[in-house]
């Protein structure tokens, strides 16, 4: 059964960091595409970063450029978003997701392409971050 999990979420103050884990049991992560996305209370899911399965694609959020960096332990089967310089309105469930490219539709995370949900099938139950003084 495929199976993401994450962890490593909790309560930071603002300017601090976190690091998230998405492990993977069931498949091999280096085979997916991966996305990051994270939901706030009220508001829609939006993608914050996603890495492609070769690893030479990694795409962020506006909002969370230069302060996030996603990273892939091909020997753990696990992925990581590294959140530096947090913000109180990075509060949110974030949640990692899987998608298989196939050799017909290709990959989702490729250069330009915004993160978009419905294009990743297998999810994670979230992790809750919060960023408050």
């Amino acid at each position: 059964q495929l199976q993401l999990v994450e962890s490593g979420g909790g309560l930071v103050q603002p300017g601090g960091s976190l690091r998230l884990s998405c492990a993977a049991s069931g498949f091999t992560l280096d085979n997916y595409d991966i996305g990051w996305f994270r939901q706030a209370p009220g508001k829609e899911r939006e993608g914050v970063s996603c890495m492609s399965s070769s690893g030479g694609v990694r795409n962020y959020a506006d909002s969370v450029k230069d302060r996030f960096t996603i990273s892939r332990d091909n020997a753990k089967n696990t992925v990581s978003l590294r959140m530096n310089s947090l913000k109180p309105e990075d509060t949110a469930v974030y949640y990692c997701a899987a998608r298989r490219p196939t050799p017909i539709s290709g990959g989702v995370c490729y250069e330009g392409r915004r993160l978009v949900k419905n294009d990743y099938n297998y999810w994670g139950q979230g992790t809750q971050v919060t960023v408050s003084s």
